[in-house]
């Protein structure tokens, strides 16, 4: 596996070595000791996955208790993926980054607590894996609005529309407004 350390301090975009063939393709999408040898000596206890219409934007989401740890990737379709740093004492507070995840790229990220997360499916539809390292907790779930206009997120908006929310994203804090980690 190739591990990228992103410009946010934390976060990591990973590769999977991959075994293709004529019957398709292989590749280990977590092992322990080599994740732990790259600085993620995550213990995971959740798995997630999620289908999406294109359009949909999911998050920013994050748990201001019982903060998660995310794996993700995608596994169908297409995703722009964003983290945003909301650690108050991070010199990068506030800074966000943004990639493609793909069925084709096959790449990971690892978020790290600390940070909000949200996607954006640019395909027809899109399925999301998340192994996350503490479990769901609705009653601490927090989320940013997706056009905080202090962030500026330039989202691959398909066809410049706006995005399918859920109600809870709809109703999303600003940054500045959010409650956010020390």
């Amino acid at each position: 596996m190739d591990f990228t350390p992103l410009t946010l301090e934390g976060v990591v975009l990973i590769r999977p070595r991959m075994w293709d063939d004529g019957r398709g393709f292989f590749f280990e999408s977590w092992h322990h000791e080599k994740f732990s040898a790259a600085g993620i000596p995550a213990q995971f206890v959740q798995d997630n996955h999620s289908k999406s219409a294109q359009g949909t934007l999911r998050g920013l989401h994050y748990q201001i208790q019982h903060p998660q740890g995310k794996l993700v990737r995608v596994t169908a379709g297409e995703v722009y993926d964003v983290v945003v740093d909301i650690r108050r004492s991070s010199p990068t507070f506030g800074r966000w980054l943004g990639c493609t995840l793909s069925a084709e790229n096959r790449h990971m990220l690892w978020v790290p607590p600390g940070f909000a997360h949200g996607f954006y499916v640019v395909s027809e539809c899109a399925e999301f894996l998340y192994k996350c390292t503490d479990f769901y907790a609705p009653e601490h779930e927090r989320s940013i609005r997706w056009d905080d206009p202090e962030l500026d997120i330039p989202w691959p908006l398909v066809g410049g529309g706006a995005p399918t929310l859920s109600k809870r994203d709809a109703a999303g804090t600003l940054l500045r407004d959010a409650e956010v980690f020390p």
